[in-house]
């Protein structure tokens, strides 16, 4: 047995173009000079019939239309059966919102995440019998799709956005950031959107991995500062980023992954544009970058 994966969104919170962005990538974009990419979201199934989401992302509704193996199957038959959140940002929960049309699926996330989601009343739109929502601790399996076992993994990272306080510690260890670990057959991949260090624990945890799908959210660490989009590093936000010495490239060179793709890429990140030194100088390395509409089977 195997696993297909569909990258449903490959870029991070806003997309690209980002609505509100002038940047050199969303210009391009937006004149088709290069692809528009929606918000960070994975599809993943081990028959091919039976689908799991991993992160509803506010474009899901476009990106569910644009994969024909996730279109329904009857009148109100959907080949999705579970939606896993691997944190509560605002680009990974709001999609929940398009799902509420009284539609059978199941709901997986720790118990922090969904916390985050039982204290907006709107979310209860996913009516109580229709969704079951799963607590699932850390570190424990579990059936996600036909076939296809999960475990929920911490990483480092922080609360989302609209939960931080005055300090904000950005490598918490606990429910609030997870990744995925997937299995099916020999297969064993990752997903994990949003990481801001590659402890030694989880170096060891993805040695001999048959793919994995990581946080690419920028070039470089100064990035949106340089660009004069923000005040913030990736560091600040809770994200490795690609170059550097403390990037991810580094971080991974030597390690045994069958496949490296990265996912969640920022609007500002150069790998975005096709022929670019960054892409090219990623691909060297050994990366995929992702796109909107790339399937895998591993």
């Amino acid at each position: 047995m195997t696993i297909r994966a569909h990258v449903l969104g490959a870029a991070a919170g806003g997309g690209l173009p980002q609505w509100n962005c002038g940047c050199e990538n969303c210009n391009l974009a937006r004149t088709g000079h290069i692809p528009a990419q929606t918000q960070s979201s994975l599809a993943v199934s081990a028959d091919g019939h039976n689908w799991a989401v991993l992160n509803a992302s506010p474009d899901i509704r476009t990106q569910l239309a644009a994969a024909p193996a996730l279109h329904p199957t009857g009148l109100r038959d959907m080949p999705i059966s579970s939606v896993l959140v691997t944190n509560g940002d605002i680009d990974h929960i709001a999609g929940l919102l398009t799902l509420r049309e009284m539609q059978r699926f199941d709901l997986f996330a720790t118990s922090e995440i969904h916390s985050v989601l039982q204290q907006n009343p709107i979310f209860d739109a996913l009516r109580q019998g229709v969704v079951e929502r799963c607590q699932i601790a850390l570190d424990t399996s579990f059936e996600l799709a036909c076939g296809l076992t999960a475990t929920l993994f911490a990483v480092p990272g922080k609360v989302p956005l609209f939960m931080e306080g005055d300090e904000v510690q950005t490598d918490l260890m606990g429910e609030q950031t997870v990744g995925v670990e997937l299995t099916a057959g020999a297969s064993r991949v990752y997903y994990i959107p949003g990481c801001a260090q590659l402890t030694d624990g989880l170096r060891a945890r993805l040695q001999g991995a048959t793919a994995l799908f990581f946080d690419g959210t920028l070039w470089r660490d100064d990035e949106m500062v340089v660009a004069g989009l923000g005040h913030k590093t990736g560091k600040r936000m809770g994200h490795m980023s690609m170059s550097g010495a403390d990037g991810s490239m580094a971080a991974f060179d030597g390690l045994d992954v069958g496949r490296k793709i990265y996912v969640h890429m920022n609007n500002t990140n150069p790998v975005l544009r096709p022929g670019s030194a960054e892409k090219i100088e990623a691909e060297a390395a050994g990366w995929t970058i992702g796109q909107d509409g790339m399937e895998i089977t591993l």
